[in-house]
This record gives C-alpha cells, sequence and structure tokens, in this order.
C-alpha cells in the first residue's frame, strides 16, 4: 500500500471505532490481529473495543499525529472522556480525563494486523 492509501485506511479505521461499527472493522484489522503481543484475533480485538466503549460511553479517538511509513503506521491519539469506573486499575469513576495513547501499527494484507499501544498513565494519575 501507498503513504496515501494506508493514511486513508486509518482515518477510516478511527472513523470506524468512533462509530462503533463494528460489522465493518475486518474491513480494516486482519483475522489474526495482535495487540500489545497478545493474538487477540478479529474477534478478540473487537470484542477488547466493544468492552472499552462499554468502559467509557463517551471515548472517541482523536488523531492527534500520524505518520505513515508502509507497512507501518504511527500514530498519537488524544482522548477526553469519562470512564464510569477504574481505568488502567486507577479510580476514575466517572471523572473526565484527557490522555494520549502513542500507537504503532503494522499492515499485513491490506489490514492493521500488529499494534503496539501505550497509554500515557501518568497523565491520568496526575489528573486524579
Amino acid at each position: 500500500m501507498t503513504k496515501t492509501e494506508l493514511s486513508d485506511l486509518y482515518r477510516d479505521y478511527i472513523a470506524c471505532l468512533n462509530a462503533q461499527d463494528w460489522p465493518r472493522l475486518g474491513q480494516f484489522v486482519h483475522q489474526q490481529a495482535v495487540h500489545n503481543g497478545r493474538p487477540f484475533g478479529l474477534t478478540g480485538y473487537r470484542a477488547m473495543l466493544e468492552q472499552d466503549f462499554r468502559d467509557i460511553p463517551d471515548l472517541h479517538f482523536t488523531i492527534q499525529r500520524l505518520i505513515v511509513d508502509p507497512p507501518m503506521i504511527a500514530s498519537r491519539l488524544q482522548f477526553d472522556c469519562t470512564p464510569r469506573a477504574s481505568f488502567l486499575g486507577l479510580p476514575v469513576n466517572g471523572r473526565r480525563i484527557s490522555f494520549t495513547e502513542n500507537v504503532f501499527y503494522e499492515c499485513r494484507d491490506g489490514k492493521i494486523a500488529d499494534v503496539w499501544s501505550v497509554i500515557d498513565k501518568p497523565a491520568i494519575e496526575a489528573q486524579l
């Protein structure tokens, strides 16, 4: 895939997440998806995202930075949301928090196959 195609794929993937359009997720995520070294597959990856939205009803992914170098994508995502209970083991309990996530993706067969994600937990801790 070209840089433009990969960038478009990623932006469409983020739009899919924000719309919670789970039937379309397979257009963007590989059947053998891996997240932080854990082999989830598409089904497990979808279940993880669905749980995220149950835990954080106002979850919205905002792309702050995007770098594409096929087959890799690097993104810094911004969040401003209100988790219902604990989040990352922290007692958020309905308070609004803002934080970022740095994510690296590797694409295979035109889909996101490997995801490495790090959430800025100290930023959340500082708000609590």
